[in-house]
């Protein structure tokens, strides 16, 4: 069979260079699980045009929330083409009824296990609507052929996943519904050899915590040591109180860590499962990896009902005073099969069902304490302030064991709130039921409270 994969976009006119995107993991693993006696092609349509007339026997499609609207057209129009088509991905393993009413068949999960069922199937024309299993072993090693053009991409940097699940059950996140709540391990030898076979210098673990398991953590960053690579991570800030694990981390090749502070409100950071409370023990612990030569990345997220207008003022203050090197900063998003959006959808608090806007940037809720409007301009200005070039060049001092990386990512955040600024107008209008008007400053009475 001929087998077309793709990665949608959430709007196709807008393109993305491909040598500033990671490569999508998902898709090549599919491929490499797909016995060499069918054709694959792989379409990741943010970076690359789509044929929707590509001749092909099988279409599968992986999507999350935000891309789910452009997923269901895509389904369509190939199922129309006569195609038959496979959905899968965050999405529609959260909301799988929805999407078979576009598709042929839903992979619900993980695909290590079933894809090779699905093709099966389809060749004998027999798929089942759902195909669906506990969480998998990750015992088994698939190859990749990506991992030579990947070098192609932003920093040359080659995805590498070492765990799934999550333990614990965030309000706001569903990577416990995706992947099950026991922390899966790939053998270490697995990951040794992936990172052998593809030749390459620098990686992104995609794990959501890559120190979700210590005792793990430590023999896989005592194996990856040899190998002389340069890495960059998701993970706790629990990281802090294991001396041992940070040594080993900076010894393997560490060069950054993305930590999920999410807030610096004592209040919300109360009701979190964190390891660290108190905002003064967060600045801590950003001394101590900075201490290592590791570059620190905090990701911040806005909007929790604790929250009022002063988060923005107090967030920028903490990232000043603390030095830190760069920073994402987020809109709480309610993505189906949350607890929030369950809270949110109850109270009546959804301004809209349309998934494309379910995308961390932009507001979809009625905030406690604020406007929508307060919000989503309040997020812009936090990143507009944290970005100026007086302050690059400010903390530039402080952040010389990555200076490249340093610049190259405040940069990528100058140009975000160049894209935010820009659409504010058109949500002020579709989301928030107020006049198109473009402002990034916050007003005086978010100010005042």
């Amino acid at each position: 069979m001929k087998i077309l994969l793709i990665t949608p976009s959430v709007c196709p006119d807008t393109k993305t260079p491909g040598g500033l995107m990671i490569p999508q993991l998902a898709l090549h693993m599919l491929e490499g699980l797909t016995p060499p006696s069918h054709s694959v092609k792989l379409v990741e349509e943010e970076c690359e045009p789509l044929n929707i007339d590509e001749e092909c026997d099988l279409v599968g499609i992986s999507c999350m929330t935000s891309n789910a609207p452009r997923a269901y057209h895509l389904a369509q129009e190939f199922k129309k083409r006569g195609k038959k088509v496979v959905l899968g991905g965050v999405h529609p393993t959260i909301l799988p009824d929805e999407a078979l009413q576009y598709a042929d068949s839903v992979v619900v999960g993980e695909a290590e296990g079933v894809w090779e069922q699905v093709l099966a199937d389809c060749e004998n024309s027999g798929m089942k609507r759902k195909y669906e299993q506990p969480p998998p072993s990750l015992e088994r090693y698939i190859p990749m052929k990506f991992r030579k053009t990947s070098k192609k991409r932003l920093f040359n940097v080659i995805p590498v996943m070492t765990t799934r699940g999550c333990p614990y059950s965030c309000d706001f996140c569903c990577v416990s519904d995706l992947y099950g709540k026991k922390i899966r391990h790939a053998p270490i030898a697995n990951v040794v050899r992936d990172i052998e076979e593809s030749k390459g210098k620098t990686y992104i673990f995609l794990d959501d915590n890559i120190i979700g398991e210590p005792r793990y953590a430590k023999e896989l960053f005592k194996a990856i040591t040899p190998l002389h690579i340069k890495w960059v991570g998701q993970a706790s800030i629990s990281f802090v109180h294991d001396t041992e694990l940070m040594k080993l981390a900076a010894k393997s090749g560490c060069g950054a860590l993305f930590f999920g502070l999410e807030s610096v409100s004592v209040a919300q950071l109360q009701k979190m499962r964190k390891s660290i409370k108190e905002v003064h023990k967060m600045g801590e612990a950003v001394k101590k990896i900075k201490g290592l030569g590791i570059h620190f990345h905090a990701s911040f997220v806005f909007g929790f009902d604790d929250d009022t207008a002063a988060v923005f003022p107090d967030t920028l203050e903490f990232l000043q005073k603390h030095k830190i090197s760069t920073a994402s900063f987020n809109i709480l998003t309610p993505y189906p099969g949350t607890a929030v959006y369950k809270q949110f959808k109850n109270e009546g608090r959804l301004l809209t069902d349309d998934w494309k806007y379910y995308d961390h940037s932009t507001v979809v809720f009625k905030p406690k304490n604020m406007t929508p409007y307060e919000l989503q301009s309040g997020e812009i200005w936090t990143k507009k302030e944290f970005s100026k070039l007086s302050s690059i060049i400010k903390n530039l001092p402080w952040n010389l064991s990555h200076p490249l990386l340093y610049v190259a990512m405040n940069l990528g955040t100058r140009e975000n709130v160049k894209v935010d600024t820009e659409r504010l107008p058109k949500l002020a209008s579709e989301l928030f039921n107020r006049k198109p008007e473009t402002r990034v400053t916050l007003e005086p009475a978010v100010l005042a409270g």
